[in-house]
């Protein structure tokens, strides 16, 4: 059996639709469903069971899990980055985190857990994934330190050598409609195009950068669930992974391709950057894949303008789940 934690969310239930397509099925799947739509991104996925992450915990400290478990995936997580109530963030990121890597290093389950690029803050300290340099991380708001806090007591533990942390960089793709303000700015691109024929960019407030050419590195979801899986076929394979595309592409160029895909000339507007998020904004993400290539990662990932095309043709113009990938 395969365990997905978060596997109602957007990279959680892409990974078990990328493991339905491998015909896998025996996967039990651990979320919190609440009052949100995210439970639409399991209607066309095949699983065994579903169980409320708070009854998955009690379930494994009162050791009541059956059956052999292959492995963990462990992406549940409370995840906004504009999260101000710090001890949720720690309950929930840190200590639940703690205690699953635990039981799984304990009974020789393979663990994959979420870790982030909000780890690397401004990108001052680079963007390298060398678990050996990662207590010079400065992240620059609690969500990305309550996944520090977890790679850092990992570390510590000397559990990098057994289990595996994934740092998604900005990923995208069908299944992430139930993320609010949290949703990638290539949906609400498109809702804008729809709504209004423009899009609103944020205006640059350092020279080095004009308007909408600071970057990102975009990850199409279905590049980022095989990554991903790539660990579960090799568990010798331990430590933290950037989980990105290693090339840097500017906000204009992923409107540019929004616009593209629905058959329209850009209209972007550059707009004021709230007073809030001014001081916190990152201008520049690019993941470095080195270490990913050289643990034997050698498929090419999507480009941006066919990933969005087909992330706007065949899911979002058809509102449109993932079944398999």
């Amino acid at each position: 059996m395969i365990i997905v934690t978060g596997g109602a969310g957007f990279i959680g239930s892409a990974l078990i639709a990328a493991l339905n397509k491998r015909s896998i099925t025996d996967i039990l799947v651990v979320d919190q469903l609440d009052n949100d739509k995210k439970w639409k991104n399991l209607v066309n996925l095949s699983f065994a069971d579903y169980v409320e992450k708070d009854d998955f915990l009690e379930m494994v400290v009162e050791n009541k899990l059956c059956g052999p478990i292959e492995a963990v995936l462990h992406l549940g997580a409370s995840t906004s980055t504009t999260e101000t109530n710090a001890s949720h963030l720690i309950k929930n990121n840190y200590e639940y985190t703690k205690l699953l890597a635990q039981w799984t290093t304990d009974a020789n389950i393979r663990f994959i857990y979420a870790s982030s690029a909000a780890t690397y803050g401004d990108g001052s300290a680079g963007f390298s994934d060398d678990e050996k340099n990662i207590d010079k991380l400065r992240p620059m708001n609690m969500y990305g330190y309550s996944k520090q806090l977890f790679d850092l007591w990992a570390r510590r533990a000397g559990l990098l050598e057994k289990i595996v942390g994934l740092k998604y960089f900005n990923a995208f793709g069908p299944n992430e409609y139930h993320k609010a303000d949290m949703r990638s700015f290539c949906l609400k691109a498109f809702e804008q195009i729809k709504t209004a024929g423009k899009v609103r960019l944020f205006k640059s407030y350092k020279p080095e950068f004009k308007n909408g050419q600071q970057k990102r590195d975009f990850i199409y979801i279905k590049d980022a669930a095989d990554m991903t899986l790539f660990f579960l076929d090799n568990p010798q394979t331990s430590g933290l992974f950037n989980i990105g595309t290693g090339n840097a592409r500017t906000w204009n160029d992923l409107a540019k391709a929004v616009f593209a895909a629905m058959g329209k000339k850009p209209n972007i507007e550059y707009i004021e950057m709230p007073d809030s998020i001014r001081n916190q904004y990152q201008y520049f993400t690019q993941a470095e894949m080195t270490k990913l290539r050289k643990a034997g990662y050698d498929k090419k990932t999507t480009s941006l303008e066919d990933a969005i095309k087909n992330y706007i043709q065949n899911y979002l113009q058809k509102d449109g789940y993932l079944t398999d990938i």
